[in-house]
């Protein structure tokens, strides 16, 4: 059986990345039916960028990818949640974790690699 996962009108549903061991909240992005069906094909996870407005696989340019032990949907089927095991980090500015910082603007988490060196080609 396979849980229906509500879209929604924009045909996105957000997707909360967790370390699967330690249950660190590394990130949010969105998740279309493309990149749900990437991910669970795959084991890496997918996600889709509504900035690029296209499908990416997470750590494509990187290297960081997040190998999904298992996805989950919320009890009213409008959210995911990927368990993942991350390899380097997984905020593009360098940190394990997007959330890094409190919102009085002090620095919790670690930063683990240089954004300039990992992305200088963009």
């Amino acid at each position: 059986m396979t849980v229906d996962v509500d879209f929604g009108s924009d045909g996105l549903v957000p997707a909360v990345a967790q370390d699967a061991d330690s249950g660190e909240v590394l990130m949010l992005a969105y998740a279309s039916p493309e990149a749900l069906e990437r991910t669970r094909e795959t084991g890496r996870a997918h996600y889709y960028s509504r900035s690029r407005d296209e499908l990416w696989a997470k750590g494509a340019t990187s290297g960081h990818v997040q190998r999904v032990r298992e996805v989950r949907v919320d009890c009213d089927g409008d959210a995911l949640l990927y368990l993942v095991d991350q390899e380097g980090g997984a905020c593009h500015t360098g940190y394990r974790s997007c959330f890094y910082r409190t919102a009085e603007g002090e620095t919790v988490g670690d930063r683990v690699f240089d954004p300039d060196e990992v992305y200088a080609d963009e």
